[in-house]
């Protein structure tokens, strides 16, 4: 079995998409994962599968939301070791290792195209910032992420892929819960 991590779009923000965390874990136990942890309300679960190809750990969960909730969202699967490498390679750790609560990970379902990534790329970078790697967008916002005008929304827009944000604290918190978890 292998530790993974769920990062949910848009549940429980300003009432809409509410889903029980409990509700959440035991639907996750019901589609057959193992030693689920929620964290927070976001939609934020370290669990562990015997399925081990990410689309259709995506595909089950997505599948069940929509049948159990009605709805559809939103779910990034991660490899525990995968959250960790995007965390540690955040050129912002090393910037600034003094404003952690100014990082933030903007995570990506598949890769965008090329030619859009380099588009967003050529913007003027001067209170915020960002850095686009492969699969993850490394954020820093000095005046806090509801301020900055660089949000998930915006990056969905101009990549035309769907993403999820989270902060540094969540990110290091669900890698320390994953690696309670290894086999």
């Amino acid at each position: 079995m292998k530790t993974y991590i769920a990062l949910l779009r848009g549940i429980n923000v300003s009432g809409h998409k509410r889903i029980k965390m409990s509700d959440l874990k035991i639907l996750f136990e019901n589609c057959g994962f193992n030693d689920v942890t929620t964290y927070i309300q976001s939609g934020n679960l370290v669990f562990s599968s015997a399925v081990t190809k990410k689309k259709e750990i995506k595909s089950i969960i997505e599948k069940a939301i929509q049948s159990t909730f009605s709805f559809d969202v939103s779910t990034l699967i991660l490899e525990s070791q995968e959250l960790e490498t995007i965390k540690n390679n955040n050129i912002f750790l090393n910037k600034h290792p003094l404003a952690l609560k100014s990082i933030y990970f903007t995570f990506f379902d598949e890769k965008p195209n090329q030619e859009l990534v380099n588009e967003l790329n050529q913007l003027h970078q001067e209170t915020e910032f960002f850095s686009i790697a492969e699969n993850v967008i490394h954020c820093f916002y000095p005046n806090g992420y509801g301020n900055s005008k660089w949000n998930n929304v915006f990056f969905e827009k101009k990549l035309k892929v769907n993403c999820t944000t989270r902060n540094y604290n969540t990110v290091n918190k669900l890698i320390e819960v994953a690696n309670k978890k290894k086999y």
